[in-house]
């Protein structure tokens, strides 16, 4: 929750190339008061069901940017083992997974919420600030 002199973050996944939220996908937050600073881990959480990590930690008094990082690459690559099984003549002789983590950097202000969702399918990805 923001208060009048911090920022607070939220965020969902949504696996474009299904139409459904991502579920599994682990997401830790850092903050740094400072384009300068430092960055300070502060923990993270999962996705749940619905591709939301309801649980992320407070930011810091102070903080100016905030980086998520989405480990994205168990969770593409047991979509990618699934989609395999249904259909094995369109295997992909490349890397298992294009991006294996997925880092968003954005600059925060006190007293705002910042919902940042992710888009993401298994050769591209997207983000924006929502509501």
């Amino acid at each position: 929750m923001s208060t009048r002199t911090t920022a607070s973050v939220s965020t969902h996944i949504l696996d474009t190339s299904v139409g459904r939220p991502a579920a599994g996908v682990a997401v830790r937050l850092a903050a740094r008061a400072g384009r300068d600073a430092d960055w300070q881990a502060l923990g993270g959480s999962v996705t749940d069901a619905d591709g939301r990590c309801k649980d992320l930690p407070d930011l810091p008094e102070g903080t100016t940017h905030v980086r998520l990082d989405f480990a994205v690459e168990p969770y593409l690559t047991h979509q990618r083992a699934d989609a395999q099984q249904d259909a094995p003549a369109n295997r992909d002789s490349g890397p298992a997974v294009f991006f294996p983590e997925v880092a968003i950097t954005f600059a925060v202000v006190p007293g705002e919420h910042y919902h940042v969702p992710l888009l993401l399918n298994p050769f591209g990805y997207s983000v924006y600030r929502g509501s």
